[in-house]
């Protein structure tokens, strides 16, 4: 038995190395300067990545989305001046804690849960903290295999469901699976199922009841979605004016959408 164990960790092993290989990817990217997302940053912020890996590509697939990946802002929970800001899980790693610099090149998007008081705060940036060091099973091969297909023949009612096969224990790793568990520990809603039920004693008035989804159907793309989450963007937060922006026909000296040459849609602006 452990001889077997010990041939599917290896399997296992050979996997991940080639879903975490980069692809290459040609979607246009604005890179996320760290020291910006820094300054907007508040401890419980979710931070949704496009990634460029083979895994990557089957999430983004699977869930129809541009989000392959999520981590959770814990600002200075590991000590003062300690870089490491985010706790984010993935297939090669488990749980770790990482610099804002290691999505430097990559598209992100910040979203904020909305009234979490300074208690809600601490208990989920602790909930994520203390998971740090969790690894993947990496002898589960069938849930490593489902990624190996960059675009597996599902229909569209199963995806959701694909990613959350195997057992119950090594998919708490996935990285949108353990964010949830951290906001569901104090059951605030990402996207709960909701039921609506009729009040007999007042007509015409119904009742929305929250039903919690299992953490392991919870994909990066969701936070995204949800209502109860704010986009932050921040370039915006730092106080956008577009009438500061530097345009290369102004340089030139061509007026911008000049109409012998109509609007210069290939040029680019860069803030003042």
């Amino acid at each position: 038995m452990a001889r077997l164990d010990t041939l599917r960790e290896a399997i296992g092993r050979f996997i991940t190395a080639r879903l975490g290989q980069p692809l290459r990817d040609d979607t246009p990217c604005i890179p996320s300067d760290p020291n910006s997302l820094r300054n907007v940053l508040q401890p419980c912020d979710v931070v949704l990545v496009e990634g460029n890996q083979r895994v990557s590509t089957a999430i983004k697939y699977l869930t129809q989305s541009t989000w392959s990946h999520a981590a959770i802002y814990i600002g200075d929970a590991l000590g003062p001046g300690c870089d490491r800001v985010l706790v984010e899980a993935d297939l090669s790693d488990g749980v770790v804690a990482v610099p804002l610099a290691k999505y430097a090149s990559f598209n992100t998007r910040i979203c904020r849960p909305v009234g979490l008081t300074a208690s809600d705060k601490h208990a989920v940036v602790a909930f994520a903290v203390a998971r740090i060091g969790n690894s993947y099973d990496l002898r589960n091969i069938v849930d490593l295999a489902r990624y190996l297909l960059p675009t597996p023949p599902v229909p569209v009612r199963w995806r959701r469901r694909m990613l959350s096969l195997g057992s119950g224990e090594p998919t708490r790793v996935i990285c949108s699976t353990l964010i949830a568990q951290a906001f569901q520990s104090i059951r605030y809603p990402i996207l709960p199922r909701v039921e609506c039920m009729s009040r007999p004693d007042q007509d015409g008035e119904t009742n929305e009841i929250l039903h919690i989804r299992h953490h392991s159907l919870f994909v990066p793309r969701d936070f995204d979605l949800s209502p109860y989450f704010q986009v932050i963007k921040p370039t915006i937060e730092a106080g956008f004016d577009y009438r500061r922006l530097t345009w290369a026909s102004a340089r030139q000296g061509i007026p911008y959408g000049d109409a012998s040459t109509g609007p210069k849609s290939a040029e680019v602006a860069s803030p003042v």
